[in-house]
């Protein structure tokens, strides 16, 4: 197997709230982040899980995962550690709170540019909970570097990478030279899940905490205040009814059916 040496790979993992349970708004109509269990974004996992491919084939190499989120963020950063990354960076600062997808590429960018000679820079297709796609993109154009995007196949001969990008009608080959941005689809691979010898390893692995300080950004730079868009209301869903239930007692079940089909407009 051909093997490269020394390549520092950043994969950057996102603590969403879990879908399955009852999502709430703060007051300021922003999602409520802290009463609420959340999870790595699952589109984060297959991010995770190229990053670590890389490393396994290419000698020396190391992953770092990146977050940036309120305390609890840290569970993603930890995730990331228990299924093979090395070591762990954690963005927290009050500011952010409420800050876009440019605000947030901001600090990435900013980060990423701290952690320093990163190779390749490694993001899911999306976020469960915004799911805007455009993070990445937007991290390349701040570091000046190469963006492939939506990979469903990743090949690479040492800082040579080529992916292949499935889109409606066609299915695109893009190249490119690290150091560049990378994003992943879901169907680059299954994740792996965390072992428990993993599990134990990541209790070990260093985790540095950040702040806009220590990032060179301002306060002003990030936040709800600096949002290029904002929520103004938001309308809690009606409780769902209770189902109609279409009887055949007498042979004419299907009659009835067909109606209450045509009369949602199913049919």
């Amino acid at each position: 197997m051909w093997m490269d040496t020394d390549m520092k790979i950043v994969v950057c993992v996102k603590h969403v709230p879990d879908a399955t349970a009852e999502q709430k708004f703060e007051s300021d109509n922003t999602v409520d982040r802290v009463n609420v269990d959340g999870l790595l974004s699952e589109l984060d996992e297959y991010a995770v899980e190229q990053s670590l491919q890389l490393k396994e084939k290419t000698e020396g190499a190391e992953v770092t995962a990146l977050c940036v989120g309120p305390e609890k963020a840290a569970d993603a950063v930890r995730k990331a550690l228990q299924m093979g990354a090395d070591a762990g960076v954690h963005v927290s600062d009050e500011a952010i709170a409420g800050s876009d997808a440019i605000a947030t590429s901001k600090v990435l960018a900013e980060a990423i540019k701290k952690i320093g000679d990163v190779d390749v820079v490694v993001c899911g297709m999306a976020s469960t909970d915004g799911g805007m796609s455009v993070v990445p993109a937007m991290m390349a154009e701040r570091l000046d570097l190469p963006q492939i995007t939506f990979a469903s196949v990743i090949e690479n001969q040492g800082k040579e990478f080529r992916i292949k990008r499935d889109g409606d009608v066609a299915t695109e080959v893009i190249g490119a030279t690290a150091p560049l941005v990378l994003s992943v689809t879901d169907q680059s691979g299954e994740a792996r899940y965390p072992s428990f010898k993993g599990i134990m390893a990541a209790k070990k692995k260093p985790v540095e905490t950040w702040s806009l300080a220590d990032l060179g950004v301002d306060a002003g730079e990030v936040g709800l205040d600096s949002a290029w868009t904002a929520v103004e209301t938001t309308t809690a869903r009606p409780p769902r009814s209770a189902g109609e239930i279409v009887t055949d007692d007498n042979g004419s079940g299907a009659a009835a059916l067909v109606e209450f089909l045509a009369a949602k407009k199913f049919i």
